[in-house]
């Protein structure tokens, strides 16, 4: 079964309370239970994590590549500033899907710089917690590519 872990950056445990005007008012909770659902019925299996700490997302993200088949991540703020987390990802031999719920090239000029993009195959932003499923959804196909 293909396994793919899940990151959620800084303050993503706010979601639902954190400028619904920008995020939305839906859960970290409920995007969990709808990743869960999802990996279900692609017959994956999803681990999910969350910190507010740059030093435990890359511990997790270093350990990752021989427990997991693609990372699913939303670096949150950490996209615009870790260089940790981005030589993380590279160091890992998983392909990494990148996440946003918002545009992030649509907001402030700082956001529109990902460190995290260039080492990740491919980066979902802009349709809220959907971009999470859309992520999952490629994150699954590129471990398929990869194990067959």
């Amino acid at each position: 079964m293909i396994k793919i872990l899940v990151i959620h950056g800084p303050n993503l445990n706010l979601l639902g309370k954190r400028e619904p005007g920008i995020y939305g008012k839906v859960t970290i909770e409920g995007i969990n239970k709808k990743l869960k659902e999802m990996a279900i019925k692609k017959k994956a299996g999803v681990d999910i994590f969350q910190s507010n700490h740059e030093g435990e997302i890359v511990d997790k993200i270093g350990k990752a590549g021989n427990k997991y088949d693609a990372l699913l991540i939303n670096p949150a703020a950490y996209t615009h500033t870790s260089v940790a987390i981005r030589d993380a990802i590279s160091a890992i031999d998983i392909p990494a899907v990148e996440v946003h719920l918002s545009n992030i090239y649509a907001r402030e000029d700082f956001r529109h710089i990902s460190l995290i993009s260039p080492v990740a195959k491919g980066q979902v932003s802009g349709f809220g917690a959907d971009s999470y499923l859309y992520g999952l959804d490629a994150a699954i196909n590129l471990a398929k590519k990869i194990t067959k």
